[in-house]
């Protein structure tokens, strides 16, 4: 699948003036929520960013999140259609090394976005993140050889291409109804804003990383 019918131009694109994070993180953290909820519109996913002390994103890049949130809850409830997700990252074309760290931060992207939804997990889907977790915290530099080549990124990629699939069974709830940003109204101002006003409340509990703790940077 080349870059143009993956979409990874168009998210290059439409989040070319935002850097916080990747774009293939981003895809992740957006497939994540959406194995557990149902898509969000506009408002809510600046929400969801703003209370990730992420920077507000522009205007095409949440349009673009929004659609694609909408697409990948509809493909993920379909069971045949749930086989053909794959995870934005770019093509065959671009080296090997630029493929692996795209999975590795649309790994760590997924675990963000399915750690905020607030929901249990099985022994198989703890193992699975305790795997993906692996993915996440591949550590490469710029001129090193990724161990096993094609072959190894290819099923790494695969299973990681088959975490959401696995993930998307429960039954979804609303993003309004997780912790993050349950009770706050949805012109409400962010945890962020109330501390520069010097009205301190409560800080909003850490999104950890639980499958990364044994894997420290």
């Amino acid at each position: 699948m080349n870059d143009n019918i993956s979409g990874w131009n168009t998210w290059l694109t439409a989040f070319d003036d935002w850097t916080d994070v990747s774009i293939s993180e981003v895809h992740g953290l957006m497939t994540g929520l959406m194995t557990a909820c149902n898509a969000p519109d506009e408002k809510v996913w600046a929400k969801v960013f703003e209370e990730l002390s992420f920077a507000p994103l522009p205007e095409p890049a949440l349009t673009l999140l929004a659609e694609e949130a909408e697409d990948t809850v509809f493909q993920l409830k379909d069971k045949d259609d749930a086989y053909s997700y794959t995870p934005l990252v770019p093509d065959d074309e671009h080296d090997l090394y630029e493929r692996v760290i795209a999975l590795k931060q649309w790994a760590n992207g997924f675990m963000t976005g399915f750690g905020i939804t607030d929901c249990g997990l099985t022994s198989e889907e703890n193992e699975m993140l305790s795997d993906l977790a692996k993915i996440g915290a591949i550590r490469l530099e710029d001129d090193e050889d990724f161990e096993g080549g094609e072959e190894s990124y290819l099923y790494i990629y695969e299973f990681a291409r088959m975490v959401p699939v696995s993930f998307a069974t429960r039954k979804r709830k609303p993003v309004k109804d997780i912790a993050l940003i349950s009770g706050l109204a949805i012109n409400a101002k962010t945890t962020k804003e109330l501390q520069a006003e010097g009205k301190l409340p409560k800080p909003m509990p850490p999104v950890i990383d639980i499958m990364n703790q044994n894997n420290p940077s």
